[in-house]
């Protein structure tokens, strides 16, 4: 992992804005259909009309998540209508910036071109995130804004001088809590990698054989002190995130924490299981059970359906990735590898500590888009041939082409097709 990318800033520029426009314009091809609410719009949409009135009614709805997503939302509505585009709008903006997002982090960790186009390229092509990007729920917000901060973490893990860049991943935290209190998990991982290090540093270790691209260094951020960690992983993500809340309740301190008592409570209170389409966190890589966001059918005897369910040539062969970066770290301590394994599990692993009985696989949808970065890691490694990364990213385009009758609604599909890409029981 070098210390600064070897990237033009012009052309990192460049390319974040072709990214941007491309992935913009493609995810909103589309976007209205079904031109009604479908899976859990019928909770975000109303929330975000609710915001648009004067004064805001009571009962709030949805009280259960944050705001900021369901702000973004409103906006949307305020400026392009209420109806499908201008619930879903900010979805596909929120879609290509994170895709964007990717970009930027693949070339803080990679610090090549190449590996980071791939790795944008292999998100893109995962199915979960083209979905959520088509849908007015709150999950592509939080992953954008969580995208962001690992971007910016993983740039400054190995300055001398952290502080903007770790400042920048917090402030993106605190927004991607604004959205979900999922975005909480990596900021979590961010916190739980500078204490293991300034622990180690603490114990005063050292590696007796130590390589500049080791993930640890006893000589590690010099001059980022408690107040500073203080700053940007604590205060900074708590100021943006309880802003937040003020266009709903002013400076009411009082209303405030009552706000974050409920969330609290409808977050950490075990759910009723039996639902049709949960499934529990350990299944989730292994793309056990999807969920149905749609299945219509229409009046010409096809179907529209949107499965989200995750591209198996994607997601299936990432498992094997992130095992060769476990290696690495163990074996030979990649930076590369630990920052790429700690942003997987940080964010996935999570799910096994909230006393909650009732999970989706959307739940996975940010450690499957960081198992990405895994991917590209495992086929840039050593001396690996080059054209084995892009002959990867050509067969998942191939899995996210022949998925599209299930992904995307406007599309429309025959019953026989929908039932081949149903390939297990439990997919159905």
């Amino acid at each position: 992992m070098p210390e600064s990318p070897s990237v033009p800033f012009a052309r990192i520029a460049l390319t974040a804005a072709s990214i941007f426009i491309v992935a913009h314009l493609l995810l909103l091809i589309g976007v209205t259909a079904p031109e009604k609410f479908y899976f859990d719009e019928v909770h975000y949409v109303p929330a975000a009309r609710q915001m648009l009135e004067p004064v805001m009614p009571q009962p709030m709805l949805n009280p259960m998540h944050p705001p900021l997503a369901k702000q973004l939302i409103a906006l949307s509505i305020r400026t392009f209508g209420d109806n499908p585009f201008g619930w879903r709008y900010p979805a596909a903006l929120f879609g290509a910036l994170a895709l964007v997002a990717v970009y930027l982090g693949g070339l803080a960790l990679f610090a090549r071109q190449s590996s980071a186009i791939a790795a944008t390229l292999l998100a893109a092509f995962n199915q979960m995130l083209f979905v959520q990007s088509r849908i007015a729920t709150l999950d592509i917000f939080a992953l954008a804004f969580s995208l962001f901060a690992i971007a910016a973490f993983a740039c400054g893990f190995r300055q001398a001088r952290p502080h903007l860049y770790f400042a920048l991943a917090g402030i993106a935290s605190g927004l991607a809590a604004a959205c979900k209190w999922s975005g909480l998990f990596v900021l979590a991982t961010c916190i739980a990698i500078v204490a293991v290090i300034r622990l180690m540093q603490g114990w005063r270790t050292q590696f007796a054989d130590a390589k500049p691209e080791d993930w640890y260094r006893p000589g590690l951020w010099p001059d980022f002190r408690p107040h500073h960690f203080a700053a940007c992983f604590v205060l900074l993500p708590a100021i943006v995130y309880l802003a937040s809340f003020v266009p709903l309740y002013g400076f009411s301190l009082a209303d405030i924490l009552e706000a974050q008592r409920r969330i609290f409570a409808d977050n950490t209170t075990t759910a009723i299981a039996g639902h049709t389409y949960m499934s529990s966190w350990p299944s989730w890589p292994f793309l056990v059970r999807p969920v149905w966001y749609l299945f219509d059918k229409l009046g010409d005897g096809s179907i529209a359906a949107v499965v989200l369910l995750g591209n198996p040539l994607i997601l299936w062969p990432a498992l094997a990735a992130l095992a060769v970066a476990l290696r690495d770290w163990i074996v030979v301590r990649r930076a590369d590898a630990f920052l790429v394994l700690a942003f997987y599990f940080g964010p996935y692993l999570a799910w096994a500590l909230l006393p909650r009985t009732l999970g989706f696989i959307y739940y996975y949808l940010p450690a499957a888009t960081t198992a990405s970065f895994a991917l590209v890691y495992a086929l840039t490694r050593g001396h690996a041939p080059r054209w084995s990364l892009w002959a990867f990213v050509a067969i998942g385009a191939l899995g996210f082409a022949a998925m599209l009758p299930i992904s995307a609604a406007f599309i429309g599909t025959s019953m026989a097709t929908f039932n081949r890409l149903m390939l297990f029981q439990n997919w159905i």
